[in-house]
């Protein structure tokens, strides 16, 4: 019989390959802003929302808060580095305002890293309450995050058009989701099955809105539109 870790970490690696996927699902969008040299309307708040996300997460995964999590760190390790760049590219093409913007949220979230970080280590002792205090958190961060695509769902009911939510993306969330949840229910883990198991449930309804609203989005609109917002691999 295969052993329950090994199938663990196959799963975890399938659930990067996914994960960095979504992470790379913006990859257009910047391409169009170095072409013109400008942001234009968009906005850093998914990128910069996505940093502290991922940060969050490389903490949980760390051997002292949550032992056999290397998986996690990879693919939030990873992320974070990509979210990093993406927000490098926006400051550079961005005007003053938002580039002021981006510098105080950087500084905050680097605060209040350090800040969770030595909670972590000065009030928890122990993995068991470390990863209790700290998943807490990565679950609270990523139900705020998935208010993204509620707002986006919304929009697809009122227009009747699947134009601002494209079928790749809500598919990829969808498998990311499930991927994840399996993940943890192997060796059980809330923190990580709670948000995933949302994500799933988010991805489902995609799809539906997807199938329910197709035809009556007119041809040539599908998936039209760059996707601007994108979920954390975790």
């Amino acid at each position: 019989m295969v052993n329950p870790d090994t199938i663990r970490t196959i799963v975890g690696i399938i659930g990067n390959v996914i994960s960095f996927g979504l992470f790379a699902s913006p990859i257009p969008t910047f391409i169009q802003i170095v072409k013109k040299k400008t942001v234009g309307e968009f906005k850093p708040d998914p990128y910069l929302a996505t940093v502290l996300n991922c940060m969050m997460w490389v903490l949980y995964g760390l051997p002292f808060v949550r032992p056999d999590s290397l998986l996690v760190i990879t693919i939030n390790g990873g992320g974070l580095v990509i979210e990093l760049i993406y927000v490098t590219i926006f400051f550079v093409y961005a005007d003053s305002l938002k580039r002021k913007k981006i510098v105080l949220w950087l500084l905050f979230e680097v605060i209040f890293m350090a800040i969770v970080a030595a909670i972590t280590m000065l009030l928890f002792h122990g993995t068991k309450n470390r990863s209790l205090f700290v998943g807490l958190l990565c679950v609270v961060f990523n139900i705020i995050m998935y208010a993204s695509p509620l707002t986006v769902m919304r929009q697809v009911i009122r227009t009747k058009s699947v134009k601002y939510m494209p079928f790749t993306l809500s598919l990829a969330n969808f498998a990311n989701g499930i991927v994840w949840s399996i993940y943890a229910l192997i060796k059980f883990d809330p923190y990580i099955l709670i948000p995933n198991g949302l994500g799933t449930l988010s991805g489902a309804v995609q799809l539906i809105l997807y199938a329910t609203y197709y035809k009556s989005t007119p041809k040539g609109e599908e998936d039209k539109k760059p996707h601007e917002v994108q979920l954390s691999g975790m």
